[in-house]
């Protein structure tokens, strides 16, 4: 029989329950004002993932959470799919701290690449259970059973028993057998195949709740009043400055934290706009124009040595040809359409959190941290997001709405400003390579050298606005880990060697950002063996192709060169006279030299006259192993290319000494859509082997294929992110 705990009651208030009636968001907001569900969330046990109700409806509990990605829709998959149930049976509810299983962050393309295989061997365990509770009832043994759409039959007796009817309103509590077998790929009806997603219809029509549209009876709204410099210090709050406006509750001070509650958002957001407060003055960041000279005088604290073969140094002194090359890619912001939004409610002395995080239990941690309460009274509750890809300011937000509830005691929702958005979250780091390679009389590459400037990283969560603010404890985590993938190459070099120099402080808060470091290496490494390729008189396919030993990336690149129809052979014509230069560019990546294969080639068109530069065609080949869903991998790649070129050709956070100062759409430009390229995609689906990331990889490849094609339109090296107008200019009067 099932080894199960059997406790109807409880297990349909704290689980299964949370499809019957209730939207999801609804229903656990009751939970969470209630009391804290009794359910497991270990990743050891199954019901930490999964309920069976009684009527066969199946909850998925994920520690990961769908960032718009689709990933909702592809674990749903991977679950119907195991337990043999209709993929309409399966409900997903994410990042919730009190219901499921901490499975890490949601980043770094690894939701379904390590959090799907969890939730399978999760779903395969309970399977092989259900087939030997039903064995034991029907008295057959288990290869005498078949399961189809959730209901389990006898071939010999014929009788049947659906899920629901066999779990008679228990729990799953078993452990998750690791060596469960899993359904074979031949098999499969749900996973491989383009699901619609779930998410879609409710966006379409306006019926989706994203976490801005969240709110709770009674709460507060807050805003916090900014300091005009990163690093100023509060020193007088004038509260008759906002005394009769309508609404007003409390204007709170918590050392250098300063904000305002009223009972509507329009009165908090008059109240932070009218208050009078007097900040010392602080001039601690570097001079923007002088960016890379203070990036290269950082102090190093430490230098990582990211491959080493051969003997690079004696090997470039010997090469017929050497090149040598810098490039930078700028500091960037998230940029979320959306800005980041938080609802807090602290009561009875414990806090529950309603956030767009992407890692809410490390918010919870951070926030008890910064609260000095026990971690199991904090409750995190993951909403959607309108934007994220990487730790923007979501998690601020919602510590920023923690201390104000806690300061009134009742719910309060902080809606953050285009300006706090643009000015307060954190940001991509500025990355400085310099390249140095050499190339024999044939034109074999026979040595590569190069040093990276990165901030240095840590695994720990970025420190919270708030908490640094009011001087409340909080880890000071002083950058992003994981920014080191791909500084090494995937070609085979007989000598070579690749540094990383970690530097001791960077301009601004540094966090994740999509494709962290990935993106800013492979710019520079696959624009540089572009120039290798020029400087060898070869085709830039067959450059790389003369140097990749990987069958799976060869693949890649010969399915890439049929997709563009590249002509390998074909002598590359430039037409100086033309007042639209017209080019193509490739770029290929084995992300982080361990995973998922992306090949791409950019189509350009070039104004000569202004500079201006437009992508006009991407074709992307993707190889992310075994494909869960190919449609919600096809919106990921063009979600890369779109975000990845307005990255490239445009975006840059611009600061004066005191503060960020592109704290709008005009200052901080992004893509529109006249300017979204088409693309073109060929997706290789390898069923037999491991399933790989998909949100990320296609990414790392755009910067350098753009700059790639610029050189065959113009003649003109791009080596710095973004790829203005006057750089390009500057870049053709150099070429």
């Amino acid at each position: 029989m099932l080894d199960i705990t059997i406790n109807r009651r409880e297990f349909l208030k704290g689980t299964a329950a949370l499809i019957v009636g209730f939207s999801i968001v609804e229903r656990q907001t009751a939970l969470a004002q209630e009391r804290s569900p009794s359910k497991s969330v270990s990743t050891e046990e199954v019901d930490g993932f999964i309920a069976i109700n009684p009527e066969g409806g199946v909850t998925l509990y994920s520690g990961k959470v769908d960032l718009g990605t689709g990933v909702r829709t592809a674990l749903a998959q991977m679950v119907a799919e195991e337990l043999d149930v209709p993929f309409a049976a399966v409900t997903v509810i994410e990042g919730d701290t009190a219901l499921t299983p901490n499975q890490g962050p949601t980043f770094g393309s690894l939701s379904i690449q390590n959090g799907g295989p969890q939730i399978r061997q999760a779903a395969a365990t309970a399977r092989q259970a259900l087939l030997r509770a039903a064995a034991s009832q029907f008295r057959v043994d288990p290869t005498d059973l078949s399961v189809t759409d959730g209901v389990i039959t006898s071939k010999s007796t014929h009788r049947s028993l659906g899920y629901g009817a066999l779990i008679a309103g228990n729990s799953l509590s078993l452990k998750v057998d690791k060596t469960a077998p899993l359904k074979d790929p031949a098999a499969f009806k749900i996973v491989g195949r383009s699901v619609p997603r779930v998410d879609i219809p409710g966006k379409v029509t306006g019926q989706f709740t994203y976490m801005q549209d969240f709110r709770l009876p009674g709460m507060l709204h807050g805003r916090v009043v900014r300091p005009p410099g990163i690093g100023a210090t509060l020193q007088s709050v004038g509260e008759d400055s906002v005394r009769g406006i309508p609404g007003l509750v409390k204007v709170v001070r918590i050392g250098n934290f300063v904000a305002v509650l009223a009972e509507t958002e329009w009165g908090a957001i008059k109240a932070s706009r009218q208050l009078k407060a007097g900040w010392s003055t602080w001039q601690g960041l570097p001079d923007q124009s002088k960016l890379w000279d203070y990036v290269r005088g950082t102090k190093i604290v430490r230098d990582d040595v990211t491959s080493d073969a051969g003997a690079a140094p004696a090997a470039l002194a010997r090469g017929a040809t050497r090149l040598h090359a810098t490039y930078d890619f700028t500091i960037h912001t998230h940029g979320s359409i959306g800005p980041s939004c938080a609802v807090a409610e602290f009561r009875n002395g414990a806090l529950t959190c309603w956030s767009a995080s992407q890692a809410t239990h490390d918010l919870r941690k951070q926030l008890a941290a910064m609260m000095s309460m026990p971690e199991d009274k904090v409750r995190c509750i993951y909403i959607d997001g309108s934007g994220c890809y990487g730790r923007n300011g979501h998690e601020d937000a919602a510590a920023d709405a923690a201390l104000l509830s806690r300061e009134v005691g009742r719910a309060v929702r902080v809606q953050w400003m285009r300006e706090d958005e643009h000015g307060w979250d954190p940001k991509g780091p500025p990355t400085l390579v310099d390249l140095d390679a050499a190339l024999d009389a044939e034109g074999n590459l026979i040595a590569w050298s190069s040093e990276f400037f990165h901030p240095q990283g840590a695994a720990s969560p970025v420190a919270l606005v708030a908490a640094i603010l009011a001087g409340l404890p909080h880890e000071m985590s002083m950058g992003p880990g994981g920014i080191l993938n791909d500084t090494a190459i995937p070609y085979t070099v007989p000598n070579v060697r690749t540094v990383a120099h970690r530097l001791e402080t960077t301009p601004l808060k540094p966090a994740w950002i999509r494709s962290p470091g990935r993106m800013q290496n492979t710019f520079a490494n696959e624009s540089f063996l572009d120039e290798l390729a020029t400087a060898a008189g070869a085709d830039p396919f067959e450059f790389r192709l003369r140097h990749l030993k990987d069958a799976r990336g060869i693949e890649v690149l010969d399915r890439l060169a049929l997709l563009a129809k590249w002509n390998r052979s074909a002598p590359k014509q430039r037409d100086h006279d033309a007042p639209i230069a017209t080019g193509r560019g490739l770029a290929y990546v084995k992300y982080e030299l361990v995973r998922t294969y992306v090949g791409a080639v950019a189509d350009v068109e070039v104004d000569r006259a202004t500079g201006e530069i437009r992508v006009k065609r991407f074709f992307v080949v993707h190889d992310c192993g075994q494909i869960i869903n190919p449609d919600g991998v096809k919106n990921q790649i063009e979600g890369n290319v779109v975000q990845t070129v307005s990255r490239t050709l445009m975006e840059q956070v611009t600061f004066d000494r005191s503060r960020v100062t592109s704290l709008d759409w005009g200052t901080y430009r992004i893509i529109g859509f006249p300017e979204v390229p088409d693309v073109v995609m060929e997706l290789i689906d390898r069923p037999n082997e491991k399933p790989w990331g998909s949100g990320e990889p296609s990414a790392a490849v755009v910067s350098a294929a753009i700059s790639n094609a610029v050189f065959a339109a113009t003649g003109a090296r791009l080596r710095s992110v973004p790829f203005t107008p006057d750089k390009v200019k500057a870049a053709m009067v150099r070429s």
